[in-house]
């Protein structure tokens, strides 16, 4: 992420729009100083939200951590696993 004022922002914004968008970055902008806003990409913003109403699921959550026990312990599937399951579920 960089750091710009309010004042370079204005003066660049177009620019520093199009790197937004095309390379995923943030621009934290500030204002005499102190952080007050921060510029990033429209995909990027929508996966924040997504994690953040994934994560304030509770039974998400719980899933999540259940799935990591069982990767740590070593139950993991391989591709051909994955595709067997991914095929009989939609018989």
């Amino acid at each position: 992420m960089t750091t710009q004022s309010l004042a370079a922002v204005k003066a660049h914004f177009s620019q520093n729009i199009d790197e937004v968008a095309g390379t995923h970055d943030r621009v934290a902008v500030t204002k005499k100083g102190s952080p007050v806003a921060v510029i990033l990409a429209v995909e990027d913003y929508e996966s924040m939200m997504e994690t953040l109403e994934i994560l304030s699921d509770p039974q998400a959550r719980s899933d999540i951590r259940q799935a990591e026990a069982e990767m740590t312990d070593g139950q993991v599937y391989d591709e051909v696993q994955v595709r067997a399951a991914l095929a009989a579920r939609h018989r």
